[in-house]
Order: C-alpha cells, then structure tokens, then sequence
C-alpha cells in the first residue's frame, strides 16, 4: 500500500497543497509520484496547455529525482475526471515495476521511466473499494485484487500504450479490450510526429446493446467485439491473424469513427501508433472535446 507524505501540518490535502507518494516496491528513484491537489480547468484542451505550464517547477522536481538523467522519462497522469479513479501501470522492461494508486478528482501523479527497453501499459480502474491493506477490486480495469496491480487489466478498459527509446517512442491509445473513459496521450517537447493520440469521445453514450456493460441500469464500460463474441474473425487470430485477413467490423467502426485516434481493433495501427522523441508524456482522463 502506498504511503503519502506532506511537508507541514495539518494532516489531509487542501487545494494547491502537493503531497509527495512515495511506493516502498519502488525501485530505487524509479516510481515516485507527486500527487497535486489542484483543481483542473474545464476544458481539456486547456488542461493540457495551461495545466502544464502551472506544474513546470513539479516535472523540474521529477526530473531531479531522476539526477536530471537524459535516459529518464516523465508521464505525467492527470485526473479530468469528476470521479476519483485507480490508475494502474503495468511495465516491461528493465526496470519492470507494476503500480497502482489513487488519484482523486483535478490532480495529477508523476511517474518516471528509464529509456532502456522500458514498455508499459497506463489505464484507469473505476469504482473501486480497497481496505486498509490495499485489498479490494474495481468495477472497471481490475489487475487483480490489490491496490497495487498484480497484472494486466481485465477488459473492458481503455489503454495507453507505450514502448520507449533513446531514439524513438512509440505509443498510441487502445480500444482493443473495450472502452471505460476517456483517455488522450499529449507529447511535450517533442521531435518527429509528435501528434497528439487517444480518444476524448465517451463511447459509453453510443454502446451497442451487445456490448454495453451496465450498472444500475448505467451503462460504465463498452466491451469489445473480441471480448464478447471471441472468434478468430474479430479477434484477429487463426487464419485472420493478419491486417489483409481481419479487416475493421461494425462495431470497431463505430469507435473509430468516434475516436479517430485511437486504435479500434488488433490491427488498426497504420493510423493509431504514433512515433515521437518527446521528454515527457501527458496522459489525461476524461478529456473531453
């Protein structure tokens, strides 16, 4: 279970207080985060540039804990949602660490990641109810039954998907296993195509009846057609495991035309995996258009 720790008394986050997250399975300086309380603006176009520019002196002090190494990483995750939401981070690579941790309603976590080989996989698990161990589960997003993930996600979720270099990344937005929030991927001083990817669109809202996942008559999550049907033809397998055999189908169409930038089936990639020297990666919930 994580631990949080603040400079001052009292206990408990007001707004504009920071609060620095320190994981005991970190490794090393690997892992840390600093969790800000302060509220986001409306708009998430804005979030992305103005939100940015009011945390500069935090991203300075990520990369200070990483002794302003050239092979280090930032994401910076952002919480746009109106919910409190789980974010879990599942790595490879070698400085593999899985995470997993609260993140509240307008703030925002650091996370550091070395260049060497590092890939990794960022979503958000929603509803969830954990105990004082850290041992509980989600409505969305389980990676097993702890606050720290013990595994991959359980779909429907949506990912961001990234694979790390000292030349080039690469990363992209998956709706592959299904759909729970909006999630986008911003670059920050980037080189090359640095576009931004992801899907700001709610794909709840247009769910067809065979995929929806419901709540309390509330849809919360849209599987995948690979999730509930489970043939070869949509889930890209045995004689169409290839781009030439398994094409789009109406309901990868119907993500992909409500989140263009986002990869809508196994291989939608021509269009969705994007390539990028950036230092630093903004990865927001709940954007919205």
């Amino acid at each position: 279970m994580a631990t949080q720790h603040k400079t001052g008394s009292p206990p408990g986050p007001k707004k504009n207080e920071r609060w620095t997250m320190s994981l005991p399975w970190s490794n090393d300086n690997n892992g840390k985060f600093i969790v800000d309380s302060s509220n986001l603006p409306e708009s998430a176009a804005e979030g992305i540039r103005g939100h940015l520019k009011s945390q500069e002196h935090h991203i300075e002090e990520a990369r200070q804990w990483q002794n302003a190494s050239s092979n280090v990483k930032t994401f910076t995750l952002v919480n746009n949602c109106k919910e409190t939401i789980w974010p879990g981070i599942i790595t490879r690579g070698s400085d593999s660490n899985d995470q997993g941790f609260t993140l509240k309603p307008g703030q925002n976590a650091f996370y550091n990641a070395t260049t060497a080989g590092w890939s990794g996989r960022i979503w958000a698990r929603t509803d969830c109810n954990f105990d004082k161990n850290g041992t509980g589960k989600c409505q969305t997003g389980s990676c097993g039954t702890s606050l720290k993930c013990t595994g991959p996600s359980s779909p429907p979720n949506t990912i961001a998907e990234f694979t790390l270099s000292n030349d080039v990344d690469f990363y992209d937005i998956s709706l592959v296993d299904g759909f729970n929030l909006p999630l986008v991927i911003a670059p920050i001083n980037g080189k090359g195509n640095c576009s931004i990817a992801g899907c700001d669109g709610d794909l709840r809202q247009n769910c067809s009846s065979e995929l929806a996942v419901k709540s309390d008559g509330k849809v919360v999550a849209c599987r995948s057609a690979c999730d509930v049907f489970n043939t070869d033809e949509y889930c890209c397998r045995g004689a169409f495991a290839n781009p030439v055999a398994c094409l789009p189908s109406n309901y990868s169409r119907s993500f992909k035309q409500i989140c263009p930038a986002a990869a809508s089936y196994a291989f939608d990639d021509r269009s969705s995996i994007i390539t990028c020297s950036a230092s630093e990666y903004i990865v927001t919930f709940c954007a919205s258009r």
